[in-house]
């Protein structure tokens, strides 16, 4: 490799140097000025400092790479674009990219750049078709692509690209996207990486979807900014109040979308963040992703209140913890979402109303522990969570659920003494006074 070569040849010359001046140190007579009057090398040829500059030069080739790739994105500009790849990358990747570019035509994107960190670079040992470069330069900085969906996000989102660039002729590439998952770096899938996207703005953000769900897209669309106004009826007006709903294709883009740890099995839709920070109660990169063939199976009824379940989410989770009890979140979740319905108490919980007529009212609250079954076990918890969230607001007053939900949301993991002191603080009683309450609740509403 060149960078190899060079190396080698100042190492050859270092090496002659020093025998160079142990010469001299023998040859003449007062050795202490025969050693002045051989000086160490200077700094600047030093191997580290020819190692930095060489990472420097390479550090911003990249980075211009990577600035006339976004701005052939945001100018629509294919050759430009296609001018970054490895002449001789994989034909696949290269098919890949060009399908990239044209896929993103029509999403309306505020901004797309993307972020190098040099000093977090990839291991390339464990990298599989090294091989296939030709024995030319490869490197694997971290490189996060930021990107902000027009009339959505305030400030651009961020999320990791598995990137490997290559030298060659003087110059880097992007060679692949995919080569770094046996080092652990993945590139990140938007829906743009599954096939065309159409886009429809509303009042309130925008859907987006492929052209195979337009249909549904156009449904959702007129069905948003209704959303968006009855969340803020309830939690008020903090929070963007713009939302992004995407619809995936597949599972498979459902899964990308939402991360490989959400179990998306039996779900119509999901709330998602790419990124939250409690102390300035933002979020961000927050999208709705309803599953491949989900909206299409509800009634114009049971999507608004799906919508207004998971934009409930949306507009809380700046100020939402990690392990905030579940019962509370996903049932005030569904308290927004029923809450301009008409649909009687029965036939929003039917598994419930069984549950009660076969065994009898719930002796405990809701735990997480009932959240992580399937079927119509889980079903039985969001129905509980509701019915227990429809409770507070009708036994205290919709002001003191949302009092509620923010001091113990905001909390995160609660244990029994600190709910009880917020209970007693809030509703004036306890976690028995609660349940005793919400039981006689459940037997006046399914006697």
């Amino acid at each position: 490799m060149a960078g190899t070569a060079r190396t080698r040849a100042w190492l050859t010359a270092a090496v002659a140097l020093v025998a160079l001046v142990a010469v001299l140190v023998v040859a003449v007579p007062g050795g202490d000025r025969a050693r002045q009057a051989a000086p160490p090398p200077s700094p600047s040829t030093t191997p580290s400092a020819a190692t930095a500059a060489a990472k420097a030069a390479s550090t911003e080739q990249i980075r211009e790479l990577l600035n006339r790739r976004a701005q052939a994105v945001l100018h629509r500009d294919e050759e430009a674009f296609l001018d970054g790849i490895d002449p001789r990358a994989d034909p696949r990747f290269v098919r890949s990219q060009r399908e990239l570019f044209a896929n993103l035509a029509r999403v309306p994107l505020a901004e797309w750049r993307y972020r190098l960190d040099p000093a977090a670079p990839a291991d390339l040992s464990r990298v599989s078709g090294r091989g296939d470069a030709g024995g030319a330069r490869l490197w694997a900085p971290r490189v996060s692509l930021e990107y902000a969906l027009a009339g959505v996000d305030k400030t651009p989102t961020s999320r990791p690209m598995g990137y490997l660039f290559v030298h060659r002729a003087g110059r880097w590439y992007l060679r692949s996207d995919t080569a770094l998952r046996s080092s652990g770096r993945e590139t990140w899938r938007g829906p743009w990486d599954f096939g065309p996207c159409v886009a429809f703005p509303t009042g309130s953000g925008l859907v987006l979807a492929h052209p195979s769900r337009t249909e549904t897209a156009r449904r959702l669309a007129a069905e948003l900014d209704p959303a968006v106004r009855a969340v803020t009826d309830v939690w008020g007006d903090g929070w963007s109040r713009r939302v992004a709903l995407w619809l995936p294709d597949t599972a498979e883009e459902m899964r990308a979308l939402v991360g490989p740890k959400f179990r998306i099995e039996g779900i119509v839709a999901a709330a998602v963040a790419d990124r939250v920070d409690r102390p300035s109660h933002s979020a961000w990169g927050q999208r709705v992703v309803v599953s491949p063939g989900g909206a299409e199976q509800l009634s114009d009824e049971s999507l608004r209140v799906v919508l207004r379940h998971e934009i409930t989410h949306i507009a809380a989770r700046g100020d939402t913890v990690d392990g905030a009890p579940m019962w509370l979140l996903e049932g005030f979740a569904d308290y927004v979402g029923y809450r301009e319905t008409d649909v009687p108490m029965a036939h929003a919980a039917p598994v419930l109303a069984a549950s009660v007529r076969t065994h009898g009212l719930p002796n405990a609250l809701p735990s997480d522990q009932d959240f992580a079954a399937g079927g119509a076990a889980l079903d039985l918890a969001y129905q509980r969570s509701w019915s227990l969230s429809r409770y507070i607001a009708e036994g205290f007053g919709e002001p003191k659920l949302l009092e509620f939900y923010r001091r113990i949301a905001g909390i995160g993991p609660v244990g029994k003494s600190t709910m009880d002191a917020v209970l007693r603080e809030v509703l004036g009683i306890d976690r028995g006074g609660l349940l005793r309450g919400w039981r006689e609740y459940l037997r006046h509403g399914f006697g």
